[in-house]
C-alpha cells in the first residue's frame, strides 16, 4: 500500500520522559540533593546527574544509530532494521522502548489493513541529533584515524 494514502494515524503518542529533569534554577542546597526519583549517587552535584543522564542517551550501541536514521524521516521497523545492519528484533524493541520512554522518538499507529506503525523523532529527539550527536560525528570524522591508531597500539601492547 502506498504510504501517502494509508489513512490517518490512529494515535500519535509521545510518552513523557521516564524522569523529569531537575529545575535549572536549583539553589546550592537543592543541587546537593538528588531530584525525586533519582539515584542517591547523584547527591554530589546536579551537574554530575545531568552529565550522566546525557551520556546514558548514548550508552546503548544502537540508540544513536536509530536516532540518526530517523533524522531522515519516519521509518517502520523493517526500515530501522535495514538501516541498522544487523540489529536483532529483540534489541530493536528494547532500543525503541528506551527512546520512547526518554521522549526522543514517537510511535504512530495507522488504521490500515495491514496495520502500519511508523517511528519518528520528537522535537526533543531532533535537537539531540542536530546537537550532540552531530558534534560527535564531526569529532569522529576529524579524529577517527587517531582513535583507531590508539586502539591498535593498545591492542598490540596487550597482546605482546
Amino acid at each position: 500500500m502506498d504510504d501517502e494514502h494509508a489513512g490517518p494515524p490512529a494515535t500519535a503518542t509521545t510518552p513523557a520522559p521516564a524522569t523529569a529533569p531537575a529545575p535549572a534554577t536549583a539553589t546550592a542546597p537543592e543541587a546537593s540533593r538528588p531530584p525525586a526519583g533519582r539515584d542517591s549517587s547523584c547527591e554530589r552535584t546536579l551537574v554530575d546527574c545531568r552529565l550522566r543522564a546525557a551520556t546514558e542517551l548514548f550508552a546503548h550501541t544502537w540508540d544513536p544509530v536509530i536516532l540518526a536514521g530517523l533524522s531522515q524521516g519516519p521509518l517502520r521497523r523493517a526500515g530501522l532494521r535495514a538501516l541498522s545492519g544487523g540489529i536483532s528484533d529483540k534489541v530493536l524493541t528494547e532500543s525503541l522502548r528506551r527512546l520512547l520512554a526518554n521522549g526522543l522518538v514517537e510511535r504512530r499507529a495507522f488504521r490500515t489493513a495491514p496495520p502500519r506503525v511508523d517511528y519518528g523523532l520528537t522535537p526533543l529527539g531532533a535537537s539531540l541529533v542536530e546537537g550532540p550527536l552531530r558534534a560527535m560525528g564531526d569529532w569522529t570524522r576529524e579524529h577517527g584515524e587517531e582513535l583507531l591508531e590508539a586502539q591498535e597500539r593498545a591492542a598490540g601492547r596487550a597482546a605482546g
